[in-house]
């Protein structure tokens, strides 16, 4: 399978890297684009087809992802439509926020024709493999969704959502990126007050939290009962947690999530 990333900024280049490290995908099979020469350095040097042509790009592969700012899609679209083979090809467009019925429309032909589309957002993780990566079908049927997603699953986990529930999957998963570091950087800042040095607090964080994951992964995805577990009445975890709830901690987050929805 051919895979074109068509703009290769923070979601486009990871999600190259991510696809690539899976162990299905080769390099050279997949290629990505960019406005701009320097832009592709990075991805040529690690073995990646790397082009400034989105047409000539987007032409022999089998998956077309769409990885560009919305004002730049109109563009996009208008310069590989020609070039494209509907009957085969799979648009993926990783733009949140282009409508979907304004995307077909840019895509259809003067017979009325359109490609199979399915808008997919994944986040940042994606190059470590473990993206929370969310997919709706805009027009796509049942088998070519699939294919899509079985791309996706390759790196990290995907849920199949409607697509008026794509902007809350950016909000929680994608920004979600963003707080979990904040959170990370926080607490890591506390560990520095307490006497450790700024790299081992970073590190004693990270494994705490990747250490929770796998503890929510285990049982069944129930956040109360692990806390319940260290937070015994009176001890050190129930004080700090009430620490953090005198502070807004949990009113912050929500009030952090609903500022960044869609």
């Amino acid at each position: 399978m051919k895979i074109a990333i068509l703009g290769c900024g923070s979601i486009g280049g990871a999600v190259a890297v991510g696809l690539s490290r899976c162990g299905v995908f080769r390099t050279s099979d997949i290629t990505v684009t960019a406005g701009h020469a320097s832009s592709l350095d990075r991805f040529a040097g690690l073995g990646f087809r790397a082009s400034l042509n989105n047409a000539e790009a987007a032409r022999e592969a089998d998956i077309v992802m769409i990885s560009v700012r919305s004002r730049v899609v109109k563009q996009v679209v208008e310069e590989i439509r020609d070039a494209l083979d509907y009957s085969r090809q799979i648009i993926v467009s990783m733009a949140a926020e282009y409508p979907s019925e304004e995307l077909l429309s840019l895509f259809r032909r003067p017979d009325g024709s359109v490609p199979q589309v399915v808008k997919v957002i994944p986040n940042t993780a994606i190059e470590a493999r473990q993206s929370m990566t969310f997919l709706a079908p805009v027009n796509a049927d049942k088998e070519h969704l699939e294919q899509v997603r079985a791309v996706f699953d390759k790196a990290g986990k995907t849920l199949l959502v409607e697509e008026k529930m794509l902007g809350a999957g950016t909000t929680l998963a994608s920004c979600g990126i963003g707080y979990a570091m904040a959170y990370v950087k926080a607490a890591s800042e506390g560990g520095k007050r307490l006497g450790f040095t700024a790299e081992d607090a970073v590190r004693i964080v990270a494994q705490t939290v990747q250490g929770a994951v796998s503890l929510l992964e285990m049982r069944d995805f129930r956040p109360e009962e692990e806390i319940d577990k260290v937070a015994t009445p009176g001890g050190l975890t129930e004080k700090g947690l009430k620490a953090m709830e005198e502070s807004g901690f949990t009113d912050a987050v929500i009030r952090g999530l609903t500022a960044s929805a869609i």
